[in-house]
């Protein structure tokens, strides 16, 4: 059996959102119709017990450029809430999902939940060649684990900025398509090839795989950014940069390109 159906498998059968975080989400949960607001930004659900902890990561977050406007970007906007939720059901995750839209169709919400623990934690290499770099620090003065937190962070706030960036009608569209996609697959002996999955693919704009794999690319190459000016003279920053090129090499070589244009990146002096 090929890599790519045995991970078409595992994210079809659990991770039929198309918009998932470190670790996938069941469900996006789409609400529609939902009244435009005039007063958005960023609304804050952060636990007593977590309060510490999140201002820490949020600490670090602000204390870069690349940060900060990944921050004012929701902050700003008036007509758009992103809620931010730290929660212990979500351990080590995080994931990014509640999209909400109003009657034109258009995104007016979403939540980032991160977990309470997700100071530790190194996910797989295969889809978070940045995160799992992070692993190279371990060694390091890390600022216990802050680092990796604030890098997840980053990856989620990626996710959102990315929803915002696409049609609303091809998100409620693959919302409404992937649990289709994944119970025909399921049922036809994991067989991709199916006509009517073709036809499903091409509809969404991919499969449920091809769909999940960019989005969270995507979102490791906007985590990367933000290390790229964090870790800035930081001796152990060539190890990471080094970690995250044989990690692209090695598991992402069709997502290469989405990578090479960062600086940081084609950064010779990390070779």
């Amino acid at each position: 059996m090929s890599r790519f159906v045995v991970f078409s498998f595992v994210i079809v059968a659990f991770c039929s959102s198309v918009i998932a975080g470190e670790f996938c989400d069941a469900n996006m949960r789409i609400r529609r119709n939902v009244a435009t607001p005039t007063d958005g930004g960023i609304r804050e659900d952060v636990p007593t017990k977590y309060r510490a902890k999140f201002d820490l990561w949020k600490a670090e977050l602000l204390s870069t450029e690349f940060g900060k406007a990944q921050w004012s970007q929701f902050e700003t906007n008036k007509a758009f809430v992103l809620k931010i939720e730290v929660t212990g059901k979500r351990d080590k995750g995080a994931g990014t999902g509640d999209l909400e839209f109003n009657d034109a169709g258009e995104l007016v919400g979403a939540t980032v939940t991160l977990g309470g623990d997700i100071d530790r934690g190194y996910p797989n290499s295969y889809y978070y060649p940045v995160l799992e770099s992070l692993a190279a620090t371990e060694t390091a003065t890390t600022h216990n684990g802050r680092l990796l937190a604030v890098t997840k962070f980053s990856h989620e706030l990626g996710h959102v900025d990315q929803i915002l960036r696409e049609s609303g009608e091809l998100l409620r569209l693959q919302d409404k398509l992937v649990p289709q996609y994944s119970s025909i697959f399921l049922k036809n002996g994991w067989n991709t090839k199916d006509n009517k999955l073709v036809d499903l693919a091409a509809k969404m704009g991919g499969t449920p795989t091809e769909i999940w794999e960019h989005r969270e690319y995507k979102s490791e190459t906007i985590a990367l950014q933000f290390l790229a000016e964090k870790l800035s003279g930081e001796p152990y920053r060539c190890d990471v940069i080094r970690r995250v090129k044989r990690n692209v090499a090695g598991n992402a070589r069709q997502y290469q390109s989405l990578f090479a244009s960062l600086p940081i990146f084609s950064d010779a002096s990390c070779d």
